[in-house]
């Protein structure tokens, strides 16, 4: 009797426990708010902003799907503001997201964006919610943007276009957004918007960039490990691929959205370890991504 009293006791502890390794959140992100170029950069709500967000971000259930702590995404959002006057906030958001490889320590870069316009209204200690239909605010709109950009992005990587439900939810985020003013969520606001970093990712004119994402991930990132020749090999052989995506859209932003992610990673596996034939690969690399042309000079053929 007084074993099944203890164990009545333990049952709700234990249920409590597993509700939450089953419906953990997807995020571990860190948020900083970088205010240094405004009048008075140390105001208490910069940091309330700060805190605010992380902890939506955090906090927020955004998908039907289990994680454990474990498999929780790794990313980081910098806000740097540069200007604020009545409550509306003018700056732009980077944002970086990485993956784990399989049998290893190591973080594989897979998305690295730069939002030059950004631009909401925030009140101190306004709560924080999305409704997936229904426009809030746009700080809500940028925030649930970017994380379903960044969920779509990674559910790329581990099956091919695995990250469509992800994608098409950022795409609903962009047209509740258009009912806003704001810069960066309709075809006409330019190049290098959310609006077509959105469009792109869905396009089939760009079907070689989610392509290569699983495959050098999947195939070739998660078995180094195993055979570092025979993975360096695949990477390249995947690395080529966006030829065919240059040839019809050269410089586009989905290109160099993956090289913005992976040059340094690219320079590294192939600066050392096991040789492979990659001079085919380094004259792609000058044509792929010229900004980065300093970081192909140091691969060593």
């Amino acid at each position: 009797m007084r074993l099944l009293k203890e164990l009545c006791r333990f049952l709700p502890l234990l249920f409590v426990f597993i509700a939450g390794v089953v419906n953990a959140q997807e995020f571990n992100a860190v948020v900083q708010v970088n205010a240094q170029n405004v009048a008075q950069p140390d105001q208490p709500i910069f940091k309330t902003l700060e805190t605010s967000m992380q902890e939506f971000i955090n906090n927020t259930k955004w998908t039907d799907q289990e994680f454990r702590e474990e498999e929780k995404l790794n990313f980081s959002l910098v806000l740097v503001v540069m200007d604020y006057k009545n409550d509306r906030f003018q700056g732009n958001i980077q944002v970086s997201l990485s993956r784990p490889v399989f049998n290893s320590t190591y973080d594989s870069p897979i998305f690295n964006f730069k939002d030059q316009n950004v631009e909401f209204t925030y009140l101190e200690y306004a709560p924080f919610f999305y409704n997936d239909n229904q426009y809030e605010n746009n700080l809500i709109s940028l925030i649930s943007f970017y994380i379903y950009t960044m969920l779509g992005i990674d559910g790329d990587t581990f099956e091919l276009n695995g990250g469509d439900q992800f994608h098409v939810e950022a795409q609903r985020v962009v047209s509740l957004a258009q009912q806003s003013n704001s810069i960066g969520w309709k075809a006409t606001d330019g190049q290098g918007t959310r609006f077509q970093l959105n469009d792109d990712m869905l396009s089939q004119t760009f079907k070689e960039y989610r392509e290569v994402m699983y495959n050098y991930h999947k195939k070739g990132m998660d078995t180094f490990a195993e055979d570092q020749k025979k993975a360096k090999k695949i990477l390249s052989e995947e690395i080529l691929k966006l030829k065919a995506l240059h040839s019809r859209r050269p410089n586009s932003l989905i290109q160099r959205l993956f090289f913005d992610a992976k040059a340094d990673e690219i320079m590294s596996i192939f600066s050392g370890g096991p040789p492979v034939d990659i001079r085919e690969l380094k004259n792609a690399l000058q044509q792929l991504a010229p900004n980065q042309s300093s970081k192909w000079r140091n691969i060593k053929v």
